[in-house]
């Protein structure tokens, strides 16, 4: 497919695949490309939408294993049909990112990608930022399982994590009386 994408490891060929469904997505979506560019993960991002332009959703999906891609990442608001068609249309994981964009705060994105019919999944992750930052350390594990330094990794970020409360926990207990 000759999609127009932007790599975020431009010398590694892609294997996570980022569908906006618009570009207006992009503030919500840079979250992932965060994530997956902290672990060294190489991706590619491009527009897309499920109902403006079906056959683009198609011809990436269906495209995507031989270009290398080995998890698929939508983010879309509204409606949100985008990783639906997207898992319809390939057997690679579709991790599905609703975004709030419009009257209804997300709800509507939330339900259209959630309420997958058997035989379609698609992981859906929170509404929002919460859930763009999820669905790239998702990927991670998805693809850990077979990367054991990307596992490492996985695990090092989330023992950082368990740090961080330690500290919040600590400084906490400076700021009470004591009894």
């Amino acid at each position: 497919m000759q999609a127009s994408t932007q790599s975020s490891q431009s010398s590694q060929t892609a294997v996570v695949g980022i569908i906006m469904g618009s570009d207006s997505d992009l503030p919500v979506m840079q979250e992932t490309i965060e994530v997956l560019t902290n672990f060294g993960i190489p991706s590619e991002i491009t527009v897309a939408s499920a109902h403006r332009s079906p056959q683009r959703v198609s011809e990436y999906a269906k495209s995507a294993r031989q270009r290398g891609l080995k998890v698929l990442i939508a983010g879309a608001g509204g409606a949100a049909h985008l990783a639906g068609v997207l898992a319809a249309e390939t057997s690679l994981p579709v991790i599905g990112v609703p975004i709030a964009s419009s009257p209804l705060t997300g709800w509507d994105a939330l339900l259209s990608t959630v309420q997958m019919p058997a035989g379609v999944p698609v992981a859906t992750m929170a509404v929002g930022k919460a859930g763009a930052r999820n669905a790239g350390i998702l990927a991670a594990q998805i693809l850990a399982v077979a990367d054991s330094r990307l596992q490492e990794r996985l695990e090092h970020y989330k023992a950082e994590l368990a740090e961080k409360v330690a500290e919040k926990a600590a400084g906490l207990a400076e700021k009470l009386p004591k009894p």
